[in-house]
């Protein structure tokens, strides 16, 4: 049987899901938008810094002969985001928005199914990038095989609807609310249309209990974590302040909120610093809190590796996460997580062995474990320690390995 893979940005477990199934030889091709090879367009002038994201699109050579790519659309949207022209990106509706991008692969890919498959092979794609491909599947007698990387929409809506009331200065940020009522019946319908479906995380499995139709078999394939900094060195307190990092999307989705309320009633004995760019710029209760921490709104990926080893704990109190790859960044740096319930951290850490797990939404769990580090700081080093041990265990690879055995084997 062969996979023909599809990923509008390709992003870390997009490559190592193409990676996998080209070494188990059922890579039919991959399809994306811009893929970045040793010597190519992208690789050249990715140097400049103008162009540096193009190093996030980089994909294994042997890949290169499998790759179909159109960027057309995707280095329009780049371009209109730099310049600024909001009207071209407007979520949904805009001619260069991620939607547009993301439902031109789609319909690329459903054209080149019936030259590409044949019955009994499968396309594997992702949210709100596989419905044409899987309406042309279904008629030509091809699998479909959907990836769920976030979470189901349906719970998304219910988990996060109470924040409105915990938290109503910071609604703007909760940028999910706008998605349309036709984008999400088109989320269904891929759901709908799926022969089976792949995600990262038992939470994310959890969602789709909420699914009001009937559902295909769900197989949780955690991701995996970046190779492991071996030089880590844990610097002593000697009367320091913690130092706590962020790292994502600064939206109360994903706790930013409690976050900053956390730190607030500790006091100057947190140093708190924040990576990540606004979910929106009309909330004035975001704009008072990073005035006061250090924020930094992006990082090349390999400054934010360094940031994380720079720090004593990761806090990571999202509300509702597919995985968090922030999560397996800062354990392979050695940096130990506080992360909640919602995330993959209930399938990555040992509660005080090599993390911490909150209840999510509770401002209160994150203030006492951050004041837990404080009181023994001595814990910080052995989790760690025993995250680095962990993140040894679980390579991409694996990940591209597992993914591939369980697409032979449903």
């Amino acid at each position: 049987m062969k996979v023909l893979l599809s990923h509008p940005t390709g992003n870390a477990f997009a490559r190592a899901a193409a990676l996998g199934l080209y070494k188990a030889d059922m890579l039919a091709g991959f399809r994306t938008t811009v893929a970045t090879f040793p010597g190519n367009i992208f690789d050249r002038i990715s140097v400049l810094p103008p162009f540096s994201e193009f190093k996030r699109r980089q994909y294994d050579p042997l890949l290169q002969p499998l790759t179909k790519s159109w960027p057309l659309l995707e280095l329009g949207r780049f371009a209109a985001s730099k310049a600024g022209l909001k009207s071209l990106t407007q979520h949904e509706t805009g001619s260069l928005s991620v939607d547009a991008v993301y439902h031109d692969i789609d319909k690329r890919v459903a054209k080149s199914l019936k030259n590409t498959l044949k019955k009994g092979d499968a396309v594997y794609a992702y949210e709100d990038g596989a419905l044409f491909s899987f309406r042309e599947a279904k008629r030509l007698g091809i699998k479909s095989l959907y990836d769920l990387p976030i979470g189901y929409w349906r719970t998304a809506r219910k988990l996060l609807d109470v924040e409105r009331d915990r938290w109503p200065e910071w609604v703007p940020t909760l940028t999910g609310f706008g998605d349309s009522e036709e984008k999400l019946a088109l989320k269904d319908e891929e759901i709908l249309l799926a022969d089976h479906i792949f995600v990262a995380s038992t939470f994310t499995a959890n969602t789709l209990k909420d699914y009001p139709g009937k559902l295909a078999p769900v197989k949780v394939i955690p991701y995996a974590f970046p190779p492991v900094y071996s030089s880590r060195e844990y610097v002593s307190f000697n009367n320091r302040s913690l130092k706590v990092l962020f790292v994502g999307g600064l939206s109360q989705r994903k706790g930013i909120a409690d976050l900053f309320a956390a730190v607030e009633s500790i006091g100057n004995k947190v140093e708190l610093t924040v990576v990540g760019r606004k979910a929106s710029d009309s909330c004035p209760a975001l704009d008072k809190e990073l005035s006061k921490c250090r924020w930094i709104p992006s990082l090349p990926h390999q400054e934010v590796l360094k940031l994380m080893r720079e720090h004593d704990v990761l806090v990571f109190p999202s509300l509702f996460e597919g995985f968090g790859l922030v999560i397996t960044e800062a354990m392979s740096q050695g940096t130990p997580v506080i992360t909640t319930d919602r995330t993959a951290g209930p399938d990555l850490i040992k509660h005080g062995e090599n993390g911490w797990l909150i209840e999510a939404g509770s401002t209160q769990a994150l203030k006492q474990a951050i004041e837990e580090l404080l009181y023994s700081p001595e814990i910080i080093e052995s989790a760690g320690r025993a995250a680095m041990a962990t993140a040894r265990l679980r390579t991409w690879e694996i990940y591209g390995q597992e993914l591939a055995e369980a697409i032979i084997k449903r």
